[in-house]
């Protein structure tokens, strides 16, 4: 059986608060640095409703990714021409999807339950990135910060068709309405898409109780000041935002790339 194992090529550090004005915290988190693994999720529904949701996602893909490439590693092809990993990540989602939209169905506490992803999956020097909603995943990369994901949102929608300027959407009534969650329907539309990664990278997770407190320009301020320290600059990224308010929960995970990680390095141990 293959170690996989990336804790020394890879550090993680994950905050989640509950911010000034809810009572509860419906995000969850959840980080391995062996498995080279991020998870996000923002729950929604009423009576902690989204907690059971976001709760579900990361316990399942957690849980499943690591039985999954204890098995087989994460770089291997399979017949879509795509890696393993990407082909787990999505067939566990979907999975995940239609168990939190059953317990929504069967549990009327739990109707309409539902909840964003981000999550991403390193190996051989790259990630894949799951995205579902408009938790966000953003790359530091010579103190240049980039968003990698598109929000699945009305918002995000309007802005594409130059309805409304980003600046417009800060400030617009319609922040949190999102097209795409887990568990609300049936099945869903994951998006998938693969990324190098560079030896000092930092990669930041986010849910929108960051980024609909504080814009890019902000985040990065502190990503490039306190980035030698994860720990210190989740905090900062937590505090920022619930100094501007703190209108929702914030979750925040940030993911340093120390150095190389490519699967012959790996498979030699």
């Amino acid at each position: 059986m293959l170690e996989f194992d990336l804790s020394d090529a890879i550090e993680m550090v994950a905050c989640s608060d509950t911010g000034r004005v809810r009572r509860n915290n419906e995000d969850a988190v959840f980080v391995s640095p062996r498995l080279g693994l991020a998870i996000l999720a923002d729950g929604m529904g009423g009576h902690n409703a989204g907690e059971v949701a976001s709760n579900m996602v990361i316990t399942a893909l957690g849980s499943e990714l690591d039985h999954a490439f204890r098995k087989l590693p994460p770089w291997l092809p399979v017949e879509s021409h795509r890696s393993r990993a990407h082909e787990v990540l999505s067939d566990v989602i979907l999975r995940t999807n239609a168990a939190i939209h059953m317990a929504a169905q069967n549990n009327p506490r739990f109707a309409g339950m539902g909840t964003t992803l981000v999550a991403v999956q390193f190996y051989d020097d790259k990630f894949v990135v799951a995205h579902v909603g408009d938790s966000r995943l953003y790359r530091l990369r010579d103190d240049f910060l980039t968003r990698l994901t598109r929000d699945h949102s009305l918002l995000q929608e309007q802005i594409d068709k130059g309805m409304i300027s980003p600046e417009e959407a800060r400030l617009s009534p319609n922040r949190n309405l999102v097209t795409r969650a887990l568990g609300v329907d049936p099945s869903v539309d994951v998006e998938l898409n693969d990324y190098q990664a560079l030896p000092g990278d930092v990669y930041l997770l986010c849910s929108d109780g960051l980024n609909d407190m504080a814009d890019d320009s902000e985040i990065a301020a502190i990503m490039t000041a306190f980035s030698a320290n994860l720990q210190l600059c989740a905090r900062q990224l937590v505090e920022m935002a619930n100094e501007h308010g703190g209108r929702d929960n914030v979750s925040v995970i940030l993911v340093k790339i120390r150095e190389g990680f490519p699967a012959s390095r790996l498979m030699s141990h």
